[in-house]
């Protein structure tokens, strides 16, 4: 059996993905404190350097799910398998699918029928994440969805009525402040059914420094993943930043686990994106993004704050890293 593809039209799409770009950049800019939405890192440029990031000995997070993938995949496998039941996998932000690809094999192995969803708003990386399918798993359905995670979950819930289990691995959900968790995961328990699994991973709390050396590396290249999306704003907004006039900041709370990502000016400056103009004072900080850490008990209340049951938790071998599975409470 051919591989079977379908993918959401990039042309229809790029004028309104400008559009909220822009947007997203100047309501951001012109707030205070400034921000900017970790979720625009991942262009070429930053796929690339995202990449470099997770093979850092410092960056312990990818290791540590891939783990639990490698070598607990059964238990994964049991976890989301239902009396051999069809279902569509749907991965939230899947990137390359390294860590799921453990999984993928080990259902095409046992001959379960499924299909392979995967979501992600960068277009560049679900096509390596098609070309390496193609080579590896010849014989899988697979249906690529480029777009906004509740977008591209809505438009899968209607291609089909099977059972739904969602993969958010990586430990996305901590990209979110506690408030926007608890929304995330309340829209996600709306528009699932009963049966469906939800497998969500989460990085948890550990020694201080293991965590702040993980986004804060000597080699520098957290920064230039960061000072990227300066240069992404240039290139396709027509900006103006002089990035070498950001230097990145890492913070990390060890009591409340958000460990926060900054850029800081280093001069009063003025940058102009597409006609209007921001003001930065010097010392002044871009809030790039949080990456918040879990205690047990912190995943507890989220789920249930959020309508869901835990069904069970598999963890890698340090129990730094736990993909914690939940049950639709309905």
């Amino acid at each position: 059996m051919n591989i079977h593809l379908t993918k959401e039209p990039q042309k229809n799409n790029e004028k309104n993905n400008s559009d909220h770009f822009l947007n997203d950049v100047l309501t951001g800019l012109h707030s205070s404190p400034k921000h900017l939405s970790s979720k625009y890192f991942y262009d070429k440029k930053g796929d690339e350097l995202f990449q470099k990031i997770m093979a850092m000995p410092e960056y312990y997070l990818t290791r540590c799910e891939l783990d639990i993938f490698q070598n607990k995949t059964a238990e994964l496998s049991k976890a989301i398998r239902s009396d051999d039941e069809p279902f569509d996998l749907i991965e939230l932000g899947a990137g390359d699918a390294m860590k799921s690809t453990y999984l993928l094999k080990y259902l095409n192995k046992k001959g379960t029928d499924f299909t392979y969803m995967p979501i992600d708003i960068s277009g560049n990386i679900l096509s390596v994440l098609e070309n390496n399918l193609k080579e590896q798993l010849p014989d899988i359905n697979i249906t690529p969805l480029e777009g906004e995670y509740f977008q591209m979950l809505k438009k899968a819930m209607k291609l089909s009525s099977r059972r739904k289990v969602i993969l958010f691995l990586g430990g996305n959900i901590g990209n979110m402040t506690q408030k926007e968790a608890e929304k995330f995961c309340a829209s996600l328990h709306q528009l699932l059914n009963s049966k469906d699994i939800v497998l969500i991973g989460f990085d948890l709390k550990k020694n201080p420094f293991t965590v702040l050396n993980a986004y804060s590396d000597q080699s520098g290249i957290t920064q230039e993943f960061n000072l990227n999306l300066l240069s992404r704003i240039n290139r396709e907004l027509n900006g103006n930043f002089d990035v070498e006039q950001f230097e990145h900041y890492e913070s990390y709370d060890p009591i409340t686990g958000a460990c926060r990502s900054f850029l800081v000016s280093l001069k009063d400056q003025q940058v102009n994106i597409a006609g209007e103009t921001i003001d930065f004072e010097e010392n002044e900080v871009i809030d790039m993004e949080v990456s918040q850490k879990f205690s047990k008990s912190d995943i507890e209340y989220l789920a249930e704050k959020s309508g869901f049951l835990i069904e069970g938790e598999i963890t890698d071998s340090k129990n730094w890293f736990v993909d914690s599975i939940w049950k639709v409470n309905k």
